[in-house]
């Protein structure tokens, strides 16, 4: 164990401290960019300040784990950590949309560092045999992140200043990055490898080529558009090359044979899965909330309560439950649950009671939070600790993938759904068809823009906008059933105590 055991604990609170300051940023900015953009302006730029931020976090998780597993982790967490402070600390003083997208951009850097390296120095410090119960903890933190994010996002945004959604991450930045610089006691023993700096150029590039497709697709460009096409042509490309380069590198960033062991392989896609179901839930159900049953920003922050209770117990559960059943048993129940939960958010309605819904999201949360703490002990299973790096930072990578692909995925139907059959209910009234304001969901999410609403109208609209939510969820029950069947083929490991791994290591003392 690298951390004394009165170190250990200060050590574990500043990684608990990094993971939650950045899994919880986007979310936290999402919530404040409508006052945002109302001050510094520029609506029809506000998309890069999220694509930004997520282009340069997801293009520098592969990146970052290679290199903390060459030259070490405390290293790059700490810049990690610096570089997203100051980008923090950059994005509150910024004076425009543009200012404020480069400055995200920043931020990024430093958050695709933070969280694959803190999962890695936890399974470098911790025993085996605890490892269940903290990577309960981590994923319970995750997972709540991702809900308290809006509820803080809003609260900051009405009742102080949106600056400080940036400034709130330099106390909590700071707390973490003392304890990481004083307490952890990192060995100085690493394995010298080359660095591929061909495979990191194709890899970022192809990266911000697909993201930069899917941001701006649909939006500010036609999809078959010459940019939007040239995009994905770029990224098919550098993909391409990407890989043909790792397969010839001698230390590649990512290292294509770990795919040949079925636990890392089928954990990735169970994470990517998951990954675009959970986040479905997590962008739709406020929507539904506020458009829907008439709920107030705060209050549609408030209703994800009940699946981030049901996200931390069932982490803080998988993670106990690791060291008496195989992650593949784990799997199979929790994907199930998320499934039921998925196929009853399709039966949403104007009618749904907020108890329901309630029911729904507890059943969602239940689904989810398992995998935050589950896939990525079961991902480092067969991995020595000179690789974990790069496996905890190629399950996060997969999984910010999912999400990504995800919101983007579901975004484009749910807003077709919406908006065909706004079509169809006013069709002949073209000045109601082509009123901006009653094809973008977001205006009937206002109490003042409801008000002012023909009620007879409103009812029409809310019955869409609940049917088109409706509708997306039962094109999200797709990854759900996929998410179960990588749980199906997931070989049937479990969690090794260190016992055992004492009574493996004496065999093989004894063999040789």
């Amino acid at each position: 164990m690298n951390a004394k055991q009165g170190n250990l604990k200060i050590v574990l609170a500043g990684l608990l401290l990094a993971i939650l300051m950045a899994s919880m940023d986007n979310t936290i900015v999402a919530t404040a960019m409508g006052t945002i953009v109302g001050e510094l302006g520029g609506l029809d730029k506000f998309v890069w300040v999220t694509s930004a931020y997520m282009v340069a976090e997801m293009a520098g998780m592969p990146i970052f784990g290679k290199l903390s597993d060459m030259f070490g982790r405390k290293m790059f967490f700490i810049f990690g950590l610096i570089v997203f402070l100051i980008g923090s600390i950059l994005c509150g003083t910024a004076e425009s949309i543009i200012q404020l997208s480069i400055y995200r951009a920043i931020q990024g850097i430093g958050g695709g560092a933070l969280i694959p390296i803190a999962f890695t120095i936890m399974f470098d410090t911790v025993p085996v045999e605890k490892r269940g119960k903290l990577g309960g903890l981590f994923g319970a933190v995750f997972g709540l992140s991702s809900i308290f994010g809006p509820l803080l996002g809003a609260y900051i945004t009405d009742y102080i200043n949106w600056h400080w959604v940036f400034y709130v991450n330099i106390p909590l930045g700071l707390l973490a990055l003392a304890f990481i610089v004083f307490f952890y006691k990192e060995s100085p023993v690493h394995t010298k490898q080359k660095i591929d700096w061909w495979g990191a150029v194709t890899l970022v590039g192809s990266i911000v080529s697909l993201m930069f497709a899917l941001e701006l697709g649909g939006n500010k460009y036609e999809w078959n558009s010459g940019e939007i096409l040239g995009l994905f042509i770029a990224f098919v490309v550098l993909f391409v090359a990407f890989i043909l380069i790792e397969r010839k590198a001698k230390d590649p960033i990512i290292s294509f044979p770990m795919f040949k062991v079925r636990l890392f392989t089928t954990s990735n896609l169970l994470g990517l899965f998951s990954g675009m179901a959970f986040v479905t839930a997590s962008v739709y159900i406020p929507i539904y909330i506020q458009g829907v049953l008439g709920g107030t920003a705060t209050n549609s922050g408030l209703v994800l309560l009940p699946m981030m209770l049901g996200s931390v117990v069932s982490a803080t559960t998988g993670g106990f439950l690791m060291n008496k059943l195989s992650y593949r048993s784990i799997m199979i129940v929790v994907t199930i649950i998320l499934g039921a939960g998925v196929f009853l958010l399709t039966t949403l309605s104007p009618d749904t009671s907020r108890f329901l819904v309630t029911i729904y999201m507890v059943l969602t949360g239940l689904g989810i939070g398992a995998t935050f703490s589950v896939l990525s002990n079961a991902a480092i299973h067969h991995f020595e600790p000179a690789q974990r790096g790069s496996v905890n930072s190629t399950v996060s990578f997969i999984r910010s993938l999912g999400m990504t692909l995800g919101i983007t995925i579901f975004g484009i139907i749910q807003r077709d759904e919406f908006s065909s059959k706004l079509k169809e209910i006013f069709a002949g009234q073209d000045q109601m068809v082509n009123n901006p304001t009653f094809n973008d969901p977001r205006v009937i999410l206002s109490p003042e823009a409801r008000a002012h609403i023909p009620a007879p109208v409103l009812d029409k609209i809310v019955g869409v906008l609940s049917s088109s939510i409706a509708h997306t969820f039962m094109w999200a029950l797709i990854p759900t059933v996929l998410a179960f069947v990588a749980a199906l083929i997931m070989s049937k490991e479990q969690l090794k105590t260190s016992l055992e791994n004492e009574m493996s290591n004496k065999k093989m003392e004894i063999n040789n």
